[in-house]
């Protein structure tokens, strides 16, 4: 048996407040005339925290807009100026949802790898380590301060940058830090970690490594989403926690139907990454049954209807873009349904599956 050396985040810390802590934590790597570069979600621009950040010398501060997920065009324009404008950087920092940090791990390994970030798409593509990186979250569920991947859409496919040079060196859990994002994406972005923990310990990959942090998070979603009123100092820990402890589960094992599915609908129309889950998800009772139940309860007791009806219009054209997408992520499917997932996940099926949402 092959057992996996898993890679994992090189250091952590934890607790309200932290974020404090960065101009310290990062001021080792330091490297003289190299700037730090943060990368902002533009959501924050001219808010309190962009004047939090440690700005130092020369250092850069970027907006990182994400009103669509990351593009391959997008991470190389900012490594290609970075490059010309400095050589080379300390580090690169993301501050932001899932999205802001899977941007920022892209734009760090871009700069000491050659060539386009299309080029990696796929699994252990990238063969030397980019520039110091850390990863400061605002939202919790999506599970990216940990994962090996930085996700992203390009020019033929949305997929990944799965290597072990990918991780952050550092992460950042403050949870104080998502207490202002707006209720909705705050709602989709939990779901994120709790549709991925259902596919995670329902997963033909499933371990004891990754059920025991797997049953951790969905606990603390569980609590968050169906005990607990929103949000409360509480809620955001547990989530955040839920956030750490739900990437890991599928760190070491994969997601399934619902991420492979969503990863067709986000290439063709956008569709952001949280919700899209959501849409998928509600309608694959055929494979995850109890989690589905659970999930549409979350749903009803937040006041939520998730949209319907998204792919109502489409072309034959459109759809078949949607299913190639769809079953180019094959690690996600095996996970799901096993060895022979091919000949149970036929294209038919698949395009029936889109017809519903």
């Amino acid at each position: 048996m092959q057992f996996r050396n898993f890679k994992m985040v090189g250091y952590v810390v934890y607790g309200r407040g932290s974020f404090n802590q960065l101009d310290e934590i990062i001021a080792p790597h330091r490297k003289a005339g190299a700037p730090m570069v943060f990368l902002l979600d533009h959501y924050f621009q001219g808010k309190p925290l962009e004047s939090r950040i440690p700005l130092r010398g020369n250092d850069v501060l970027l907006y990182a807009d994400v009103t669509y997920e990351p593009k391959t065009t997008q991470v190389d324009r900012i490594a290609s100026e970075l490059k010309e404008a400095y050589g080379t950087v300390s580090g690169i920092i993301g501050i932001g949802g899932g999205s802001t940090m899977d941007l920022a791990k892209a734009v760090s390994l871009m700069m000491g790898n050659t060539g386009s970030s299309a080029d990696y798409q796929g699994w252990d593509l990238v063969k030397q380590p980019g520039v110091y990186k850390v990863g400061i979250p605002t939202l919790s569920g999506t599970g990216a301060e940990v994962s090996r991947t930085t996700v992203l859409t390009g020019p033929t496919r949305k997929l990944g940058m799965n290597s072990d040079f990918t991780p952050f060196d550092q992460i950042v859990l403050d949870p104080e830090l998502t207490k202002d994002a707006p209720k909705n994406q705050r709602f989709y972005t939990g779901m994120d970690c709790y549709i991925h923990c259902i596919e995670s310990l329902e997963g033909t990959y499933l371990n004891e490594f990754s059920k025991s942090y797997g049953e951790k998070a969905l606990q603390l979603c569980r609590e968050v989403f169906l005990e607990e009123p929103h949000w409360t100092d509480e809620c955001d820990d547990k989530l955040m926690m839920a956030s750490y402890a739900g990437g890991m589960s599928i760190a070491y094992s994969q997601v399934g139907v619902a991420h492979a599915v969503s990863y067709g609908l986000s290439y063709l129309l956008g569709t952001k990454h949280g919700i899209g889950n959501c849409i998928v998800f509600d309608q694959l009772e055929e494979f995850y049954p109890a989690g589905v139940a659970e999930f549409k309860r979350m749903v009803a007791k937040d006041g939520y209807e998730i949209p319907k009806g998204i792919c109502a219009n489409l072309t034959d054209e459109q759809f078949d873009k949607m299913i190639d997408v769809s079953l180019g992520m094959k690690p996600l499917w095996e996970n799901a349904l096993g060895k022979n997932w091919e000949a149970q996940m036929t294209r038919s099926r698949l395009r029936a599956l889109y017809e519903k949402l």
